[in-house]
């Protein structure tokens, strides 16, 4: 039980991730959520005709008798979530009562508005499996959406008042914050309970990840409507990839120039490995790398005048390289557990042991398409393998490490040929070294097999890295 409070209430609209919500929930230990208590037309779950001892009749004679049944469950702290057409007698007691802890969840008002549209299109209101995705484009209606925007301002204008004339606050979440480790484990903390999670829960999957203009039949009908208020970020690109962290082992400092390098995994980090190797003269065993945050926080401080850079790739070649080293090719950190859930479960066409008789440039071509397709479910959140760093955005890595070593320069692969030796110069150096050219990927290169339709799923798969670096056509 929690020493704060008697019970809990989820405050939301439909389609702002409530099941999502909840399903995190009751995957921590001393709380548990009991659905939709006092929907009108069910109790907790569809189908349902009693909770916790009390009948659906029995609670829309008296909704207290559920509450008390809420309040008194044993072992941990019981809650529910509530919408504003469910029982009208149950909002007001819970909002008085400071013993009632009150979780606001909230979503982008355009976003659920959609959401609701098309999950009534579909008939599809949750989603485990994306092979199961019904997709559909709704018609924007402007009076509508309208209506919805007033309702839902002025619901969520009476809970904020109520909480504050009372002298209440609540837990608010918004929605994008579902995939936030430690805002759920936060919550957790503030509803009083011991229990947290060690990882997300992985069952329902978004089911609309695109971006609002995407998703109607008439987009410039709804910008026109909305045009002048921007307040719904109509040419947002939706992001359900987990945040990362700094990353600071992975850095890569010079044995003598105060430079340091912060890799994006699949990249160029042999070529600038070599590099800071051969600026100071030193092997590339002697580079300083592998630390702590402290021990890197220690060497900013020591290193006036330091330089920190990054490198970004194109997406596509970037893919193809962890394509190739991760999953296609079972050498040495190749990642053997998903390579099997690939073929097997995602029906990635590549062979079980790759040999110079049993895998063409065409079977290449297919499987490195295929591989392309599951990195944009993975990237918007839809399958159950982890989002890894050698294929995850490389806006999410560099937002990551600014967060601890802000980078002063990022460059591209392109351009490394003159930028890297500018950049040496610019540390001291009169003559420093030219980059080697980075190994091709193997058994076949990106070269061999480039055409538009994989620029095409590329782009699908990494459309905020082309939006926020402006990447193009990529070329050999």
């Amino acid at each position: 039980m929690s020493a704060k409070f008697d019970y809990f209430i989820v405050l939301a609209a439909m389609r702002t991730g409530s099941n999502l919500l909840e399903a995190n929930l009751n995957a921590i230990d001393g709380i548990t959520c009991h659905g939709e208590a006092f929907n009108p037309h069910f109790i907790g779950r569809l189908k349902s005709e009693d909770l916790l001892g009390v009948s659906l009749a029995e609670r829309d004679t008296d909704p207290t008798q559920l509450i008390n049944a809420i309040q008194s469950a044993p072992g941990c702290l019981n809650g529910f979530r509530y919408f504003q057409d469910h029982d009208p007698r149950v909002l007001e007691p819970a909002l008085n009562d400071p013993k009632c802890a009150k979780i606001i969840l909230t979503r982008n008002p355009l976003d659920s508005y959609l959401s609701l549209k098309i999950a009534r299109a579909t008939k599809q209101w949750q989603l485990k499996n994306i092979k199961r995705r019904l997709d559909a484009q709704v018609e924007f209606d402007p009076e509508e959406f309208a209506g919805y925007l007033d309702n839902l301002q002025r619901h969520q204008e009476f809970l904020l008042n109520h909480l504050q004339k009372s002298g209440q606050t609540a837990f608010y979440i918004g929605y994008d914050d579902l995939n936030q480790l430690n805002v759920l484990n936060g919550l957790a903390g503030w509803l009083g309970v011991e229990g947290r999670l060690d990882q997300l829960d992985d069952t329902l999957k978004p089911q609309n990840p695109a971006a609002p203009l995407s998703k109607v039949t008439n987009p410039d009908d709804m910008e026109q409507s909305l045009v002048g208020v921007d307040w719904f970020n109509l040419h947002r690109t939706p992001n359900f990839e987990p945040r990362r962290g700094p990353a600071a082992a992975l850095y890569v400092a010079a044995t003598k120039t105060p430079l340091m390098y912060l890799p994006i995994r699949s990249g160029v980090e042999p070529v600038i490995r070599d590099w800071l190797a051969k600026l100071d003269e030193s092997g590339p065993e002697e580079l300083i790398t592998d630390r702590s945050r402290k021990q890197t926080r220690a060497w900013m401080q020591s290193q006036t005048g330091h330089r920190k850079f990054t490198v970004l790739r194109h997406p596509l070649a970037r893919a193809h390289t962890a394509f190739c080293s991760r999953i296609l090719n079972k050498g040495p950190g190749s990642y053997q557990v998903i390579r099997h859930t690939l073929r097997n479960r995602f029906k990635l066409p590549i062979p079980g042991q790759v040999r110079d008789n049993n895998y063409s440039i065409d079977q290449h071509y297919e499987a490195f398409a295929a591989f392309l397709t599951f990195l944009r479910h993975n990237l918007d959140g839809q399958t159950p393998i982890r989002v890894d760093g050698a294929w995850c955005s490389q806006s999410l890595v560099i937002e990551g490490m600014s967060g601890f070593a802000m980078p002063d320069l990022i460059l591209r692969e392109e351009e490394l040929g003159t930028a890297l030796p500018a950049l040496g110069r610019s540390m001291g150096h009169s003559n420093p070294p030219e980059p080697a050219v980075r190994a091709e990927d193997t058994p076949y290169t990106l070269a061999q097999i480039y055409d538009e339709q994989l620029e095409a799923l590329a782009a699908e798969a990494y459309h905020r890295d082309y939006l926020q670096f402006g990447f193009g056509q990529w070329r050999p």
